[in-house]
């Protein structure tokens, strides 16, 4: 039996000044939303931002220092970025960390994601680690968090249907 549907939302902490820290609790086992983080056919159905956006690119070599390949487009605008990035450690179904460059922007970071399940919800936390104080400025000023929230509503309503 699935847990009862409520509302959850993105929470957004600084706790130091080179992190940004993304918690969001979803209804379902962290096995599915370890998937949907793993999986291209998954990734592709969720992780668009906001409404408007499609990835025609999602290459995915899951493995320690397997890479990824994630470029997203604005539908009818000419808009499109990308982010590549190579995998630190996997440990299905708790934890992926990863190091990530985002196209056109400076430095990198290294995202620690982990899956903490209890009663069927997951409780999912992204842990960005920047490379200095301004890299992890422009992430926040790129309005990223309202992009990272579509995101995990979109998610919860793909890992509804598996």
């Amino acid at each position: 039996m699935r847990p009862t549907q409520t509302k959850h939302t993105l929470e957004v902490t600084t706790p130091s000044d080179r992190e940004i820290v993304m918690t969001r609790v979803l209804v379902a086992p962290r096995t599915l939303v370890f998937d949907a983080f793993t999986q291209p056919e998954l990734i592709k159905r969720w992780l668009l931002g906001p409404d408007g956006w499609s990835m025609p690119v999602c290459d995915v070599n899951l493995r320690v220092g397997g890479a990824f390949r994630y470029e997203w487009r604005s539908d009818g605008r000419d808009i499109q970025f990308g982010i590549s990035g190579v995998y630190r450690e996997i440990v299905r179904p708790e934890r992926l960390v990863h190091v990530e460059t985002m196209d056109g922007q400076p430095g990198q970071a290294t995202i620690t994601t982990t899956f903490a399940e209890h009663d069927g919800l997951t409780t999912v936390t992204m842990t960005n680690l920047y490379d200095s104080v301004e890299v992890r400025d422009i992430a926040l000023e790129s309005g990223m968090d309202g992009g990272v929230a579509a995101s995990y509503d979109r998610l919860e309503e793909v890992l509804a249907t598996l």
